[in-house]
């Protein structure tokens, strides 16, 4: 079997720097084969090959499930984590089924209910930060994103089983938080219980642990329904499939631990990243101040929403450094040519969002931070595709974009921060996300100034 343009390096090498830098991995891999590479980076059946040119991805993603189908299976470095009934790991039919249980939380009147629950957690979290002292801007939206999810999707306010399942959280999501604890999920071979004090033996105790916590809310709800609730687990639990079935509680238990990881970590180093470049880029901080004092006093959260250059700082956040590398692989299903390249039906072909991202005939210049990109033109789903695309796009990136927008306008609303360190922050693997290395450090100078006031500090800032 012919493959298109493979690497010569030696498998577990690449597998190695994969893990350790993917970023360096893939820019070294796209300056010998611009367009398209075979790679071996994960334990596929077959090598998985990357594609990154706008033509092919349309391609790709205009005939899933024809040509080339989605691989549930491709996920399954998550499969400890998330289980086996989680949406990510499914296929075909069962996918489409179970996205058309998912959607309606998304959606309509329910993101306007978690609108103002947005605003005020992130008032509340940054009112408890003193003036003048250094603190992880990562640390923090993690905190507000963590804080989303359990209202959100739990409806979890307060409470003993409210704070167990945050606690987990955090013990959970620490095994991400470097490419050495990372890799647990890509070395197979490090995957033995060697007992509490081994790292696989007390991941797999911490979540027995949050698993025992969700099936009990679980089983609470079952018991005491409440239609009254707008949280996306009662959601959930009310949802019925063609057949009229309900989903099970194995599988309410991989959708919640989906939309915990999925949800919490990438929300967060999204917004990590938007406030390093806004406060990095001093001409953008006054632009954005500039639209923000458009809105006067307690805006409504839809209006945040919808502010053009609001929307471009995030979309060109999520260019930069997207909350995932790469698309869901796809099987091919009969013979293809793609990019001149014939493909036999097995092979497993990978949109890479980021290397699409930085192309420099879609985006002159792909590693300066400029959000009038978005403001100057129109991006095809195939060129911009933060999120995925086809059928298989993250069907939580509403409800994502819709927290980054309203945190973001919050916090630069009503605080002037002030970058701590004026070295430049470095992608730093962290899980399945690339995350500012340190934290993005910074400081509250002011608390409950008037956007006037701002304004003219930014446009100091920027002379």
């Amino acid at each position: 079997m012919h493959l298109p343009n493979p690497l010569k390096t030696p498998s577990f090498l690449q597998k190695l720097q994969w893990v350790v830098d993917p970023i360096g991995y893939m820019e070294n891999a796209v300056k010998q084969y611009p367009d398209i590479f075979t790679a071996k980076v994960v334990d596929f059946a077959d090598t998985p090959i990357f594609v990154n040119h706008p033509r092919a991805i349309q391609e790709i993603l205009t005939n899933d499930r024809k040509k080339f189908a989605a691989l549930g299976e491709a996920n399954r470095i998550l499969q400890p984590l998330l289980g086996d009934h989680a949406i990510l790991m499914l296929s075909g039919n069962r996918h489409k089924r179970r996205r058309q249980l998912l959607m309606p939380s998304f959606h309509g009147e329910r993101m306007r209910a978690y609108g103002e629950l947005i605003c005020n957690l992130t008032e509340k979290v940054f009112s408890q930060l003193p003036l003048d002292k250094v603190f992880s801007s990562r640390s923090m939206l993690q905190e507000i994103s963590l804080r989303v999810i359990l209202q959100a999707v739990f409806g979890l306010y307060e409470g003993e089983r409210c704070e167990k399942i945050k606690h987990l959280m955090r013990l959970l999501l620490h095994v991400f938080e470097s490419p050495l604890t990372s890799s647990l999920f890509f070395f197979s071979f490090l995957q033995k219980d060697l007992g509490a004090w081994s790292p696989w033996g007390r991941f797999l105790r911490q979540r027995q642990q949050m698993d025992e916590l969700l099936y009990a809310e679980i089983a609470e709800r079952r018991q005491q329904p409440d239609p009254n609730r707008i949280d996306i687990l009662s959601s959930l639990m009310s949802a019925q499939d063609e057949a009229g079935q309900f989903m099970t509680d194995l599988e309410l238990r991989d959708e919640l631990m989906t939309l915990i990881f999925g949800g919490h970590e990438t929300t967060a180093t999204a917004m990590s990243w938007a406030l390093y470049w806004i406060h990095h880029k001093p001409e953008v901080r006054e632009k954005l101040l500039q639209e923000l004092d458009t809105l006067g006093v307690s805006p409504d959260p839809m209006s945040i929403f919808q502010l053009p250059y609001l929307t471009a700082v995030c979309h060109e956040t999520l260019r930069i450094y997207p909350v995932a590398l790469l698309t869901l692989s796809r099987v091919v299903q009969e013979k293809v040519e793609l990019l001149g390249h014939s493909l036999e039906p097995g092979m497993v072909v990978v949109p890479c969002i980021y290397l699409t991202h930085h192309r420099e005939d879609l985006y002159p210049q792909p590693k300066q931070f400029r959000p009038e990109r978005f403001l100057e033109r129109q991006f095809s789903p195939y060129e911009f595709l933060p999120f995925g695309g086809g059928t298989r796009a993250c069907i939580g990136q509403s409800l994502a974009l819709f927290e980054m927008k309203l945190v973001l306008a919050t916090i630069m609303s009503r605080y002037q921060l002030a970058l701590a360190d004026h070295q430049p922050e470095q992608p730093l693997r962290q899980g399945v996300t690339i995350a500012p290395a340190n934290g993005v450090k910074m400081l509250i100078k002011e608390r409950c100034v008037r956007r006037e006031s701002l304004l003219n500090m930014a446009t100091t800032s920027a002379s």
